[in-house]
C-alpha cells in the first residue's frame, strides 16, 4: 500500500450520511469511470463485498433461469462464475482451459454463440497469470450480440480495460489488486443497454444486493446500507493520484516491472509459462518444488508471494507487480530465489 493510503486509512472515520460525504461519492463515482473509459450513462454500483460478492451480484441482477451464458473456466476464478450460475439455477455450458492452454479464436469458433446471451469471463485468470484477449472475446460477443460480463478485479489497472472499445456490458473491479488499498470494496460497471434491458426488468431474490437500489442510492451520493467507509476513502485519494499522473500510468508501471522480471528469470533460468501473460503478476513453474520455495521464501527471507493450491501446489508460484513495490524489491526477491534453489 502506499503511504498516502496508509495516511487515509489511520484517520478516523467519518459520519457517512452527509452533503461532504456524497461529494466523495460523487467524485469517485466520475473517476473511475474515467479510469476505464466508461460513458456518462452507464451505471456505477459500489458493493461493500469482496470480487465473489460483486460476480454473484451482477449474474443475479443481469440473467434468469430463462438465460443460457457461456462461462470461460480456466482456473478457480473461471470456476467461480460457473458455480454461481449453478447455485442460482442458470443454464450454462463452459469453455474449460486445461493448465497450459490457452484461449484462441479457434476454440471459440467451434462454440455456437447463437444458443446464449451472455459471455462471463475473468480477464485475467489470476491462478495461472493467464490474460484472455479482450479484443477476441468482444468480436465474438459482438457477432452473436451476447451481453459481455467481464470480472477484471487482478486486469484493472494492470492491462488494458477499456468499457467503451470493448462495448463491456458489466465491468467488476475490486479495491484490493491495483489500487493497493484495504479489501472489502468492489465497484460495478454496467452499460446502458444491459440496465435498460435487464437490470431495470429482473428483481432479484436479494435485497443487500439489488443493483436498482444501489444505482437509485448513489443518485444522492450514498448507499444503500452502511458501507466501508474507510475504503471509499482509500479509494477517493488513490484515484486523485492516480488521475494527477495520468490514468495509463499505473499499468505501464506494472508492464514495466513484469517485463524487466521476467528477463531476469530467462537470464536466471527460471521458467515462465508461454501463454499470454497478465501485467499484473508472472507465475514461476518449479515443479516439484513450487510450495518449498514459497515456504522458504516466507519463513527464511520474509517475502510473501503467492502460492498454488490444489494441482498446481507444487508446480507454480505467482509474484505480483501490483501496488508500491519497486524494482529493489525484485532484484531482493531474485537473490533469495536464487539461493533457495542450490538447496532444493
Amino acid at each position: 500500500m502506499f503511504p498516502e493510503t496508509l495516511a487515509t486509512a489511520s484517520r478516523q472515520l467519518p459520519y457517512f450520511r452527509t452533503r461532504e460525504f456524497s461529494q466523495i461519492m460523487f467524485e469517485n463515482e466520475e473517476m473511475f469511470k474515467r479510469s476505464i473509459n466508461a460513458p456518462q450513462d452507464a451505471k456505477t454500483v459500489f458493493l461493500t463485498a469482496s470480487g465473489t460478492g460483486a460476480m454473484e451480484a451482477a449474474i443475479m441482477n443481469c440473467f434468469t433461469k430463462e438465460d443460457r451464458l457461456l462461462v470461460i473456466n480456466g482456473g478457480s476464478f473461471g470456476r467461480r462464475f460457473a458455480e454461481i450460475c449453478n447455485i442460482h439455477q442458470i443454464p450454462h455450458d463452459e469453455v474449460i482451459l486445461e493448465f497450459g492452454k490457452e484461449l484462441t479464436e479457434e476454440l471459440l469458433e467451434v462454440v455456437d454463440g447463437s444458443r446464449y446471451s451472455g459471455l462471463l469471463v475473468n480477464l485475467h485468470e489470476t491462478v495461472t497469470g493467464q490474460l484472455y484477449d479482450i479484443a477476441l472475446l468482444a468480436q465474438y460477443c459482438r457477432k452473436y450480440n451476447l451481453y459481455f460480463v467481464v470480472d477484471a478485479v487482478s486486469a484493472y489497472g494492470a492491462d488494458e480495460v477499456d468499457f467503451s472499445q470493448y462495448a463491456i456490458d458489466v465491468l467488476i473491479v475490486s479495491s484490493q489488486k491495483a489500487l493497493a488499498l484495504s479489501p472489502g470494496i468492489s465497484i460495478v460497471e454496467i452499460s446502458k443497454r444491459i440496465y435498460e434491458e435487464r437490470v431495470l426488468k429482473i428483481q432479484p431474490s436479494t435485497l443487500y444486493f439489488d443493483f436498482k437500489m444501489c444505482i437509485e442510492n448513489l443518485k444522492r451520493g450514498q448507499t444503500p446500507f452502511t458501507p466501508a467507509v474507510g475504503i471509499l476513502l482509500e479509494l477517493n485519494e488513490r484515484l486523485k493520484q492516480i488521475q494527477k499522473a495520468g490514468w495509463k500510468r499505473m499499468q505501464e508501471e506494472c508492464h514495466a516491472l513484469a517485463v524487466r522480471f521476467r528477463m531476469e528469470l530467462e537470464q536466471r533460468d527460471f521458467e515462465v509459462p508461454v501463454y499470454r501473460l497478465s501485467n499484473a503478476l508472472t507465475p514461476i513453474l518449479l515443479k516439484p518444488h513450487a510450495k518449498e520455495m514459497y515456504l522458504h521464501l516466507k519463513e527464511d527471507y520474509g517475502f510473501i508471494v503467492t502460492p498454488s493450491g490444489g494441482e498446481l501446489e507444487e508446480v507454480l508460484i505467482r509474484v505480483g507487480h501490483l501496488g508500491n513495490v519497486c524494482w529493489e524489491d525484485y532484484d531482493k526477491l531474485l537473490e533469495a530465489m536464487e539461493c533457495i534453489r542450490e538447496l532444493l
